[in-house]
């Protein structure tokens, strides 16, 4: 079972994480030869505080 973890930062709309699950599916189910049924994705919408670029918080 292919398993797809997608890590954001900020929120995304349920229709931003519709958009992109159904795309992201297609894409590994013709690239990886799978059943989009076997296909797991899991989305982590992380605060901006948590992350940091360059040695800046991104929220800063």
């Amino acid at each position: 079972m292919p398993y797809v973890n997608i890590r954001v930062a900020g929120k995304l709309s349920r229709k931003q994480k519709k958009r992109i699950v159904k795309g992201v599916t297609r894409v590994i189910a013709r690239e990886a030869n799978k059943p989009e049924s076997a296909i797991l994705i899991m989305i982590d919408e992380l605060k901006r505080e948590n992350i940091a670029k360059a040695g800046v918080l991104l929220d800063e």
